[in-house]
């Protein structure tokens, strides 16, 4: 069941488009990354599904629009910077969440475990690093078992073990069957954290998907054979249907070889038909590459 579609929303700020008639849906369970350069208009979505901006045209319904006016209620979330009041510790500061919620809670410490913060739990919010003031933040989202976190650039910020904590305490989210809006500008969080990701830019969406076939790390493959078997090797491969992106580049031959295949087949494939490769490598496509090829203009 789509736990939110949003259809052809637009956002302008005078003559700037921030969202440009953007389609998105996000399925129950799924842990789905909205990944885009700054200023590609992923806070704006956010804030445009949250009712904290108006968009210009355009819309969204949550929960295939059967939630009812307490919607809100089965969301959490966390935008830009965690704002508690810097003077009362963890507890006192989510009792004032969940006064807010209306969730008569009365402990918090399973949330507290969960965010690794039940040893300065007493602790005054001004006291905390960055990525502990980024964890009280998770817990207040989860005040209320939300069904739905969405979470904007969490792990800005950070260092790299703070990363790796938050990083950590989404995946066990995830794990508990919440389904989980996040935005970044990091590749590498979107893949090691996301299911599925939509790329945006310029308030596009460029791509959607699961992770694994919008950002591909298969390796791309290099061959070539002597001069009087090239048309014929060219030939084999374009026949060949595990084979994608063949691309001839002066005396060699680069492409991708479809998931469960290896380069050694493309050799006895080769050999099978006559042809002795002089030239084989193997070369792992980065996931930036990847990346930049969907975004660039």
């Amino acid at each position: 069941m789509p736990v939110l579609h949003v259809q052809h929303l637009t956002k302008h700020y005078g003559s700037l488009a921030a969202l440009n008639d953007l389609d998105l849906i996000v399925e129950a369970g799924q842990v789905f990354g909205l990944l885009g350069p700054n200023g590609s208009g992923k806070t704006t979505l956010l804030a445009s599904i949250l009712d904290v901006i108006r968009p210009s045209s355009g819309t969204y319904t949550w929960f295939d629009g059967k939630a009812g006016p307490h919607v809100r209620r089965r969301i959490g979330a966390l935008l830009e910077t965690p704002n508690f009041y810097p003077y009362l510790n963890a507890d006192q500061n989510l009792s004032i969440v969940a006064g807010i919620k209306n969730v008569p809670q009365t402990s918090f410490d399973s949330l507290l475990e969960l965010v690794q913060l039940k040893d300065r739990r007493r602790s005054t919010f001004k006291t905390y690093s960055l990525g502990m003031k980024q964890r009280l933040a998770l817990a207040a989202c989860l005040i209320g078992d939300p069904d739905v976190l969405i979470l904007d650039e969490p792990t800005n910020g950070l260092d790299p073990e703070g990363m790796i904590q938050i990083r950590k305490i989404i995946l066990e989210i995830a794990s508990r069957g919440k389904t989980i809006l996040l935005a970044s500008h990091i590749l590498d969080e979107v893949e090691k954290i996301c299911s599925h990701v939509a790329i945006i830019k310029n308030g596009k969406r460029l791509a959607s998907g699961a992770v694994g076939s919008i950002l591909s790390d298969l390796p791309t493959v290099e061959i070539s054979a002597a001069q009087a078997d090239m048309e014929k090797l060219l030939n084999l491969v374009n026949a060949t249907t595990w084979i994608k992106k063949l691309q001839r580049n002066g005396t060699k031959l680069s492409m991708e070889l479809n998931a469960g295949h290896l380069p050694r087949e493309l050799n006895q494939l080769a050999f099978e038909n006559g042809i002795t490769l002089d030239h084989l490598v193997s070369k792992t496509r980065s996931l930036e590459v990847e990346f930049l090829e969907i975004t660039k203009s």
